[in-house]
């Protein structure tokens, strides 16, 4: 029920416009979360796909992909033990380069246990498959409630999986998403030399011969060898850039998914002698590249909780959205400006968001079909496809904590039940072109963070967030982010842009 406005099918004979008026205008393809079926790979597959070595993957909360390799011999004996997995120093989770954060050192470990139902293949290394997993304590400690427990509270998939849970357990709601993913392919990192020329969807960007033609070949059939469902790739609007589009998935899945699209397209790209980066923008001239996420909310909580407030109609806009959807909304763009500090992470981030740049400009506002708001309503009168698109994300966030965040700022709104304040911003018009009184009228009362700094401070003054997030979770991820951007500063212009594209 996500992505893109697809049409249902190429072979279909189109419809008679005229005939078809009064019918419904349910226009993209439906998924519902019970239809989704992640198609990884069992342990039993491993030898029959020639497997001989599986990484061991992890996604640091600076968002660095990290794995150690280990034979399918010694792989098959972690399973048989009671948690399957390796010790790690309790640093991995904390380090921005070789700088450790306060609060952690290289005193004490961590257990990465491993999930087999994660296992995927690797198609740009043959031979290879790669499994995620969850940071556990290797002995029983008191969690926040008085209970012992081996969970690690800055663990981002256990942080993510936590808050989904809790959508579940306690309203029978779930969510589906899917990611965007833009990135550039480089030719030279010093000085930046873009792979070609041509823009978006321009057909002499994937020109038959052509390297690029071959490494976007190789990304679409890693990306779908790998059981990952592909919807689109094209050129986008910058030299060198790229978009891939992979189907809607549990929150989960969409973030494993992702690392693991990323990795095809950082390796196969440097197979040819490419460099892929994912940076926000490397240059005021070129557009930038955003991670834009889609997320639609299912569930009947009325059926699910004695909630009153469920059976009132939307406050957003009745005509299109369910009162559920309009709550998660409103507690999305209350606390959009906190989620801003997970999601646009680097200082680097805010070149890409402005207003008039179709990067979600600069106020928190939504509409339908807008992209000049941040949260933008696709397919609004289609109810099996419609989904809010989150644009004020890039990729350089960790997709675990930036999912936790809008899924947990969502959550607040269902919640209290949270009234959206904001009016439908549709038509030509966008909050940058409308005056004070206007936005007043329309209810944008408020800006979005310009820079990492302002971010930061609404983060740390997000209460609400924190408390689902997750203090040590929000100060370890504060502290570190800090740190990492102290690194990613150093030096001079040219050395600065030159690590993004190498670090992202």
């Amino acid at each position: 029920m996500l992505l893109l406005s697809l049409f249902k099918s190429l072979t279909e004979k189109p419809a008679d416009p005229i005939n078809t008026m009064d019918q419904t205008n349910d226009i993209g393809v439906k998924y519902t979360p019970d239809g989704i079926n992640p198609k990884n790979i069992s342990v039993s597959d491993l030898s029959n796909l020639s497997v001989k070595f599986i990484r061991i993957q992890w996604t640091d909360l600076c968002n660095s992909i990290r794995f150690r390799v280990v034979p399918i011999s010694y792989f098959k004996k972690l399973l048989d033990t009671a948690r399957p997995g390796l010790s790690m120093s309790k640093c991995v989770l904390a380090v921005a380069f070789i700088t450790v954060i306060p609060g952690f050192s290289t005193v004490g470990e961590y257990l990465y246990v491993v999930d087999p139902s994660t296992l995927r293949l690797c198609p740009y290394a043959p031979g290879h498959a790669v499994v995620f997993g969850h940071f556990q304590e290797k002995m029983p400690v008191l969690g926040p409630n008085g209970i012992k427990t081996v969970s690690v509270p800055i663990c981002p998939r256990t942080i993510l999986e936590r808050i989904v849970q809790e959508a579940k357990d306690f309203y029978g709601i779930e969510f589906l998403v899917g990611i965007e993913i833009e990135f550039i392919l480089l030719e030279s990192v010093n000085p930046i030399v873009p792979a070609n020329s041509h823009l978006w969807c321009d057909s002499m960007a994937t020109a038959a011969g052509t390297v690029v033609a071959k490494v976007m070949d190789e990304i679409a059939e890693a990306i779908l060898e790998s059981g990952i469902e592909l919807q689109v790739y094209h050129s986008e609007a910058t030299a060198g850039q790229y978009e891939v589009v992979t189907g809607p998935l549990p929150p989960m899945e969409a973030a494993d998914a992702v690392i693991h699209t990323r990795e095809i397209i950082y390796n196969i790209a440097s197979k040819h002698g490419l460099r892929a980066t994912l940076a926000p923008r490397l240059d005021d001239h070129s557009c930038g590249s955003g991670s834009h996420t889609h997320i639609s909310v299912h569930g009947n909580p009325v059926n699910h909780r004695n909630l009153g407030w469920y059976k009132e109609p939307s406050t957003a806009d009745p005509e299109i959205l369910t009162r559920l959807e309009s709550n998660f909304l409103a507690g999305l763009l209350d606390h959009l400006p906190a989620i801003t500090a997970l999601a646009l992470p680097l200082r680097a981030s805010y070149t890409r968001v402005a207003d008039g740049i179709w990067s979600g400009g600069t106020y928190v506002a939504w509409g339908v079909d807008n992209r000049e708001v941040p949260i933008r309503l696709c397919n609004a009168t289609s109810p099996t496809s419609r989904n809010f698109e989150v644009k004020s994300v890039d990729g350089t966030a960790n997709p675990y904590t930036v999912l936790a965040g809008i899924i947990g700022a969502g959550m607040i709104g269902v919640d209290k039940g949270c009234e959206v304040q904001a009016k439908n911003c549709v038509g030509a018009t966008t909050p940058a072109d409308m005056n004070d009184e206007e936005r007043k009228q329309m209810g944008i009362i408020s800006r979005m963070p310009l820079s990492l700094d302002e971010a930061t401070a609404c983060l740390q003054g997000d209460t609400q967030l924190r408390e689902r997030l997750g203090d040590d979770m929000v100060e370890t991820y504060l502290a570190l982010n800090k740190a990492l951007d102290e690194e990613m500063g150093l030096g001079t212009e040219t050395e600065v842009v030159s690590r993004l594209v190498t670090t992202y």
